[in-house]
């Protein structure tokens, strides 16, 4: 296996173990609500925390990869998450929980920007997009084991039984840290660095000059956007389904495989398109489609039309997702690429997860068209942010004015 096959190997594994790790707390959650005695809102409380950790692991740990290397921190980001995991299924009380998905959430932030900088720093650009499809997948297929292991594992073990399973990537680090060499772009750029770049701080390079803000800001609004859509539409769209279409659970169950599956499509034809017709242009196209897609299917009826509207949703909507690794790379530089990765993408991660909170209080307060009406201004405000990035390649504009700056 090439070292292109082995960063795309090694970044699959890894989200898909961080995906697994994530999903564990929905499987869960209503045991830890019942064994700990707490409501709702506390229980709920347990995916924030885990979010607000992968905000800070992501800064951390993408600060830290781009001094020390992308390897070497990436095994690192594993083996706090495993440990983060198994905890938790040791904790005596709900305050434990708390600390624990919070140690998970510092690894798991860590880990998804260093793989997609390995990714970007390995493979051409002309089929970034691609490459980063393939390790984008690696989430949903955490869903799948995560559904799976579930069954078999809480029926017998409890959703204690659940967490100890997340000691396996101890294996899968120590496997990364033999069988794949760092970075040549990271190594070359470390060699090339004087004493004082060295020094210059990694997150404030992210707002060194107005245009380089403007970048980030974009891009932050954008990731925003997509976790925000994903998440309302997941969370809240089979409730909505059983509201307003009467469906049964088993019914909105299907539903949900069939959005997935129109996910997984997505996101490998977004990779497909993007080598072909651009990053600015592909995203406007899934971007103009999504906000069309996802407010004509408030009107939909009947369980084909329901099926195929929801496959359809998934696959512009989520298959956007597959792009943002290759997206943030083509902005900056190497000497910061994990750095701006980890931290504009869990930037969105950690307010785009507030998301099902405001689709709730609609859903509360309005209607089913209101909410839709919702996710789809999102994917219009998404679109805005994009027109205003600056064109150019890995090294146009805004990278030639950070490079300037340090």
């Amino acid at each position: 296996m090439d070292y292109r096959k082995k960063t795309v190997v090694a970044s699959v594994a890894g989200l898909t173990l961080e995906g697994m790790d994530i999903m564990f707390i929905s499987f869960a959650m209503s045991l830890i609500i019942a064994d700990f005695h707490i409501g709702m809102t506390a229980g709920g409380l347990i995916s924030s925390i885990t979010n607000i950790g992968m905000l800070a692991g992501g800064v951390i740990f993408g600060i830290l990869a781009d001094k020390f290397g992308r390897v070497k921190v990436f095994t690192y980001t594993i083996l706090l998450f495993a440990v983060g995991t198994a905890l938790t299924g040791l904790a005596q009380n709900i305050e434990q929980v708390y600390i624990f998905r919070f140690i998970a959430g510092l690894g798991a932030g860590g880990e998804y920007g260093i793989g997609m900088a390995l990714v970007a720093e390995a493979w051409p650009k002309n089929k970034q997009g691609r490459a980063s499809s393939y390790v984008s997948v690696g989430a949903q297929y955490g869903v799948i084991l995560a559904a799976l292991l579930s069954a078999m594992i809480l029926p017998a073990w409890g959703w204690r039984g659940l967490f100890f399973v997340g000691l396996a990537p101890v294996i899968f680090a120590f496997i990364v840290r033999k069988k794949l060499d760092e970075s040549p772009e990271w190594v070359a750029s470390q060699q090339k660095k004087q004493p004082a770049q060295k020094k210059e701080g990694k997150l404030k390079q992210l707002f060194a000059t107005p245009r380089i803000t403007a970048t980030t800001v974009a891009l932050a609004v954008m990731a925003t956007v997509q976790i925000a859509g994903y998440n309302g539409l997941m969370i809240w769209l089979p409730s909505m389904l059983q509201q307003s279409q009467g469906l049964s659970v088993s019914s909105s169950a299907l539903w949900t495989i069939s959005t997935a599956a129109g996910m997984i499509a997505g996101m490998l034809t977004f990779g497909q398109i993007i080598d072909r017709l651009g990053m600015k242009r592909s995203y406007g196209i899934f971007l103009f489609a999504s906000a069309i897609a996802v407010f004509l299917y408030s009107y939909a009826s009947g369980s084909i039309g329901l099926l195929v509207g929801g496959a359809i949703v998934g696959f512009f909507s989520n298959g956007m997702f597959a792009g943002y690794g290759a997206l943030i790379s083509k902005y900056y530089p190497v000497e910061i690429r994990s750095t701006a990765t980890n931290t504009i993408f869990n930037f969105g991660r950690a307010l785009g997860g507030l998301s099902p909170i405001l689709v709730g209080y609609i859903l509360q307060h309005s209607n089913v068209a209101t909410a839709m009406g919702y996710l789809a201004l999102l994917y219009c405000i998404s679109f805005v942010a994009m027109i205003s990035l600056q064109k150019g390649k890995g090294n146009g504009q805004a990278v030639n004015s950070l490079s300037k700056a340090v």
